[in-house]
């Protein structure tokens, strides 16, 4: 059986919208998505679940600058309190431009002005629970690579909020703290060599600027191009590592419209570059918004080129740790992630 931690804590974040060029829309990151995965998963004999561990800070703040962190826990308080609102968004986005010039700035203390520091973007609001959901999904991801390291071959963390936009000191993209990233740093710690493979549609900015500089954790991205798709600066082919990292970054760009086959022949390219990098784990960050009817994206992949690219993934024959990222057609998601996993399971 596959093991699957789940924490119901995650409904604790639950924003009404994002704002959207200017415009307050509903969002798309909602509770009811992590909850049809679970019905999914439960429904199905191969799956059984677990409940997560706490692990405590020092693994988020091995990857991730403690002001964020500490902002993230507190500022939500200190601006209710001034505001008597519920849902917040930065009003100004700190940009280096800005000081051009003139060097860094120190990260500002009042919650109001530290926002636009800390987060890049508006699609991704404050609520009084988003701390401790962010805080518990950080806790699923580790608790599946406990289950991995004690000799399970796969585990799937049934993570909310998602977190492959998060970067070390940047947070955005509906994500808080990047769990994929946490899971590999902490087995890096233990001495292990990771490749972190990024399937979801968006490109995963936050876990290569981690790691572009490390040769220890290599990262594998297959995503919409961002000449046309989120978050639009990063992701591109010519990104490939810098200094001890040279090389140990991989972009596979993909154009609009691609399937299934032709999804499946840039994934064992991919798994190519994997195999030869030599990895004791592999992390995927799954993104199911990939899928052909979701709202958010322009791939065409199905639920049975899932399976079958997952069963690609398995042959390579290593422990390997799955974390829940992207995907928002909301009744087709918890089939979407089970077929993953059902191909994963070799």
């Amino acid at each position: 059986m596959t093991p699957v931690v789940y924490s119901p804590t995650h409904r604790a974040h639950a924003p009404l919208h994002e704002v959207n060029l200017g415009q307050p829309v509903p969002t798309f990151e909602r509770p009811q998505r992590a909850e049809r995965i679970r019905e999914a998963l439960v429904a199905d004999a191969q799956f059984a679940f677990e409940a997560p561990t706490d692990h405590g800070p020092a693994p988020i703040e091995a990857v991730h600058h403690p002001g964020m962190v500490r902002f993230l826990e507190t500022a939500w308080r200190e601006l209710h309190a001034e505001y008597d609102r519920d849902e917040f968004f930065p009003e100004v986005v700190y940009h280096s431009g800005l000081r051009a010039g003139m060097g860094p700035i120190a990260p500002p203390t009042i919650a109001e002005h530290a926002f636009g520091f800390w987060c890049y973007e508006t699609a991704t609001p404050l609520v009084e629970g988003t701390y401790v959901a962010a805080r518990a999904s950080v806790d699923v991801a580790l608790t599946a690579l406990d289950l991995v390291r004690a000799g399970a071959p796969l585990a799937y963390g049934l993570c909310r909020p998602p977190g492959h936009h998060a970067a070390t000191a940047a947070y955005g993209g509906f994500c808080f703290f990047n769990n994929a990233a946490i899971v590999a740093q902490s087995a890096v710690a233990d001495g292990s060599k990771v490749s972190v493979l990024d399937v979801d549609y968006h490109h995963g900015n936050g876990t290569q600027q981690i790691f572009y500089g490390a040769d220890a954790v290599q990262f594998v991205s297959l995503h919409g191009d961002p000449a046309r798709a989120y978050p639009w600066f990063t992701g591109f082919a010519d990104e490939t590592g810098a200094g001890p990292g040279r090389g140990a970054t991989l972009n596979l760009p993909l154009p609009a419209g691609t399937d299934d086959d032709a999804y499946g022949a840039a994934l064992s390219t991919a798994l190519e570059r994997i195999d030869a990098f030599g990895p004791d784990l592999v992390v995927l960050s799954l993104g199911v918004d990939t899928y052909c009817n979701d709202p958010i994206s322009d791939l065409s992949l199905t639920a049975d080129g899932y399976e079958r690219h997952g069963r690609l993934i398995s042959e390579l024959g290593l422990p390997t740790v799955v974390v829940q990222e992207g995907g928002y057609d909301i009744d087709a998601i918890g089939e979407n992630v089970r077929r993953w996993l059902v191909g994963l399971a070799g």
